[in-house]
């Protein structure tokens, strides 16, 4: 697996890593320790560009949920509780304003969805698009 960083401006500077190769058990702590390298550099918005990584694991989305959470703790939401954010996973109407996805495989949609990632961390197909959401 590799991991190209680049950083593109909406509202706010996105990191974007582009992954290309599978996150797997023999991958994911590379790609979580590339993630954690740029949140502790500086990142607060990260976009993960998955259109080159056709499978995800469970450690690839233990990954994920582990930036989710770096990112939530150097970055809190705006006066949001854990409490609060739990309660608005459940109903529905929270996403992580610090992290968000690009052109997820459909194998790797299936199990993010079946997996409940789906309930908290937004998924984009256009780049531009995801930026802007920022």
């Amino acid at each position: 697996m590799e991991i190209e960083v680049y950083t593109e401006n909406g509202r706010v500077p996105v990191t974007v890593l582009h992954v290309h190769g599978n996150i797997d058990s023999s991958s994911y702590q590379a790609f979580e320790s590339k993630a954690e390298e740029l949140i502790n550099n500086g990142a607060r918005y990260m976009l993960v560009d998955l259109s080159h990584a056709g499978f995800i694991s469970s450690a690839g989305f233990r990954a994920l949920n582990h930036i989710f959470r770096k990112l939530r703790s150097v970055h809190p939401d705006a006066n949001l509780t854990d409490e609060e954010m739990k309660k608005g996973i459940s109903a529905g109407t929270y996403k992580s304003p610090h992290l968000k996805l690009l052109k997820l495989s459909q194998e790797a949609r299936t199990a993010f969805e079946m997996s409940g990632f789906d309930m908290y961390i937004e998924t984009f197909t256009d780049l531009q698009t995801a930026i802007a959401s920022f």
